[in-house]
């Protein structure tokens, strides 16, 4: 490869890495978001539970 092809594709590939990473890590923080909400959300699933009993004899 010739030097002047590879200095314009290197530039190129750093750009793409930067990308990849900054999707890669809007991804992660949206995954984090998804699972406390989740959380969360079982958490108030279960905080009623029992609270109404209905017992006939």
């Amino acid at each position: 490869m010739e030097i002047s092809a590879l200095s314009v594709a290197m530039p190129s590939g750093s750009i793409n890495t930067g990308l990849d990473y900054a999707m890669l890590a809007k991804a992660l923080d949206t995954v984090q978001e998804t699972g406390d909400a989740l959380a969360k959300m079982m958490e108030a699933a279960v905080t009623g539970l029992g609270g109404q009993l209905d017992v006939m004899a």
